[in-house]
């Protein structure tokens, strides 16, 4: 048995993992065995993450690039994050002394300057003389995301509005009455 590996400042906390281990675990009863801890490959995806490293340059004293990424896209496809960004949403929001959901959002666009590997989602945003894209969000009013969407930068505000006031309204359970927006 090879020794405990060093731990990454981007590793979760022992709290953090209590938090995140029910979401996770997307595997039925009579699943054949785990080849890697799931702690391992989720602290791998943090790395990944935190640094904005490639995939394959993932350090070799964690799990497995290629484990990594296969079980990341299956979170993905199981919505898992979002959920998990829900339910700390609300846990929050209780905690300050409000509702779970909210009915007032704020929503906002911010354009990103593109680099080479942008792609088919670098546009040209002429009111800012920049290229590259653009990034719809809405959050709540303590500033907790709920929504995001992200187009070319020549997209025009106004045309995302409807996509984002669905995504808000899906979020929270079609409760959002009021939006403020710059």
């Amino acid at each position: 048995m090879s020794a405990p590996r060093k731990s990454y400042p981007s590793d979760l906390s022992d709290e953090e993992w209590a938090f995140v281990a029910p979401y996770l675990t997307l595997m039925d009863a009579d699943a054949p065995r785990r080849r890697h801890d799931l702690r391992e490959v989720h602290d791998a995806l943090r790395w990944i993450v935190r640094t904005g490293s490639a995939w394959r340059y993932l350090p070799h004293d964690l799990a497995p690039w290629a484990a990594v990424h296969q079980q990341t896209q299956r979170w993905i496809a199981a919505g898992v994050f979002e959920d998990m960004v829900h339910d700390l949403r609300a846990l929050l929001r209780e905690a300050e002394g409000r509702a779970a959901d909210p009915t007032a959002v704020v929503r906002d666009a911010r354009t990103l300057r593109a680099t080479p590997e942008s792609g088919h989602r670098a546009g040209n945003d002429g009111h800012k003389r920049t290229k590259g894209s653009k990034i719809h969000a809405a959050a709540d009013t303590l500033g907790h995301l709920l929504a995001l969407g992200v187009t070319p930068a020549s997209a025009r505000e106004r045309a995302q509005v409807g996509d984002l006031a669905d995504a808000e309204q899906a979020a929270t359970g079609s409760i959002v009455e009021l939006a403020y927006v710059d």
